[in-house]
């Protein structure tokens, strides 16, 4: 499909340099977060774009891409916001 290789999806060698690492600071799991769900959103126009081609093959694919990275970047930002330690005194106080 002629979408699928304009999309501009983050190297998975770039997430896998990342989950190797032990000390990922915050600011890595946002970005890996972020990458995650701009790869989501890639996705989800190349499934928009190939239902409206009629391929429901690619629409199928770019659709559960688009669902698995959006469950990736959830995990990636809830690991973030717990990890905050900062964050802990500002909601209790």
């Amino acid at each position: 499909m002629s979408n699928e290789n304009n999309l501009d999806l983050p190297a998975e060698a770039e997430l896998d340099e990342f989950l190797e690492e032990d000390d990922e600071s915050i600011g890595d799991l946002h970005r890996i977060a972020a990458q995650h769900f701009a790869a989501a959103a890639d996705h989800h126009l190349a499934a928009a774009a190939a239902d409206d081609e009629g391929d429901m093959e690619a629409l199928t694919r770019h659709a559960y891409l688009a669902y698995r990275h959006q469950l990736n970047a959830v995990q990636y930002a809830e690991i973030a916001a717990l990890d905050n330690d900062a964050l802990d005194g500002e909601l209790e106080g």
